[in-house]
């Protein structure tokens, strides 16, 4: 068995790195150029470059702990269709290992999880599925078809969006919990 405390706790971590995630594309989005930043420790300049030095690997963490969290809500991509996963390998922990008194949490219905939008559902399922491809594809392998661009960013937004919803939705409300606060602060 699992440590369920210890899990709440990674997943609450999760959370909050797509929300650095959301931070890291919005505030990134604000200039055409990549403006130079410094980086006051104590007072004193410890670290300076440009802004992409922190936007891109949040931008990087973030989209990891979206496909985590896609998967353990069950959802995964069927060559092209949000689908949901059938078998979990050993070790693995989804919602449906946690319960309420209703008995255990299910997985996420792909169709449901898209109703959850109030777009058009092709657009969530695009943007859900991009959070996948993005992941295997951009992030894990060093490939020719994963070319940055603004309709890829619209969908990842979308997405980063929506799968806090949906964990709020399918995990922290049938539990009872509270989810985690932001931990970003912006001036």
């Amino acid at each position: 068995m699992f440590d369920d405390h210890k899990i709440k706790r990674m997943l609450d971590h999760r959370m909050h790195s797509v929300a650095a995630l959301n931070w890291a594309l919005d505030f990134r989005s604000q200039w055409k150029e990549v403006p130079s930043i410094e980086v006051y420790i104590d007072g004193k300049l410890r670290i300076d470059g440009n802004l992409n030095a922190i936007t891109n690997p949040t931008l990087e963490v973030g989209l990891v702990h979206c496909r985590a969290l896609l998967e353990f809500l069950g959802l995964r991509d069927d060559n092209g269709t949000l689908s949901q996963i059938k078998k979990r390998h050993r070790g693995d922990v989804g919602i449906e290992h946690f319960k309420n008194a209703n008995g255990p949490l299910k997985k996420v219905d792909p169709k449901a999880a898209l109703n959850r939008y109030k777009g058009e559902r092709s657009e969530a399922e695009e943007a859900l599925l991009q959070i996948l491809h993005v992941t295997n594809k951009g992030l894990a392998h060093n490939t020719q078809d994963l070319i940055e661009s603004p309709e890829q960013s619209r969908l990842i937004e979308i997405a980063c969006h929506g799968i806090p919803a949906l964990m709020i939705s399918y995990f922290y409300t049938p539990l009872g919990l509270y989810p985690p606060a932001s931990q970003i602060t912006v001036r």
